[in-house]
């Protein structure tokens, strides 16, 4: 019975065999035990060690660490204003557009590759 248990599968893309698996699952183990151990034996729970580290910084309440994505995207809207005040032009709210704008680009993409 443990023979079979322990037979090469043929897959037909590859082999299964469980023994090879359990091997290289221990291997592995063995591999993560022994590189922790080279850890740290300093470290201290629930200390200052713990704390995030923010460049220096005094950590404050969670919405007072908070950037918005208006400040973190601020020089990429500036620099480019004028494109997106023109796309807020185009944007009607209307599904109905959209699907227009969608049937004409996919219209003139086919008739592209049918050129080609």
């Amino acid at each position: 019975m443990i023979e079979t248990f322990l037979q090469t599968f043929d897959t037909g893309n590859g082999f299964w065999n469980p023994l090879i698996w359990i091997i290289a699952f221990v291997v592995i183990f063995l591999i993560v035990v022994i590189l922790r151990g080279f850890g740290n034996k300093t470290y201290k729970k629930n200390t200052g060690q713990t704390k995030a580290f923010l460049s220096g910084n005094q950590e404050y309440e969670k919405n007072q660490m908070h950037v918005k994505a208006s400040n973190l995207y601020w020089g990429w809207i500036e620099s480019m204003k004028w494109v997106i005040d023109g796309l807020k032009k185009m944007h009607t709210g209307n599904v109905s557009d959209y699907v227009f704008w969608f049937v004409v680009v996919m219209g003139i993409l086919l008739l592209f590759v049918g050129l080609m």
